[in-house]
């Protein structure tokens, strides 16, 4: 069983950055990858980043690629998410996510425990 909390989310102005962390608890938490995702009031949730157990794979949305950055500190059982140059359509509540398997997949199913998401608000 593995644990997340989310946290660093806020109020930030467009072109400004934000860097959200997901602690979590157990000890699979390095054993697999590990991903952002993003819903906003009336939508469905929609993948942003995903990164491989190891680090060393990473995937993006289109939407934030050159502007969001994913990463994780296996020592510290926490991952991170690097956003720059946010704009109002990123505001959204931002969940992190452990996969099922060891390599990053944009696919919602494929993720076996979520955290309960921290808010990003960009005001323009």
């Amino acid at each position: 069983q593995v644990q997340l909390v989310e946290s660093g989310g806020g109020l930030m102005q467009a072109g400004g950055s934000l860097r959200l962390s997901c602690a979590a608890s157990g000890p699979t938490f390095s054993s697999y990858a590990m991903g952002w995702f993003r819903q906003c009031p009336g939508k469905e949730r929609e993948f942003v980043a995903a990164i491989s157990w190891r680090g060393t794979n990473t995937y993006y949305a289109d939407s934030v690629k050159g502007r969001f950055t994913i990463s994780r500190d296996n020592a510290k059982n926490t991952g991170y998410l690097q956003m720059n140059s946010l704009k109002p359509e990123d505001a959204a509540v931002y969940y992190c996510a452990v996969s099922r398997g060891t390599l990053p997949t944009p696919r919602s199913t494929e993720y076996r425990y979520w955290g309960q998401g921290t808010q990003v608000t960009v005001s323009s």
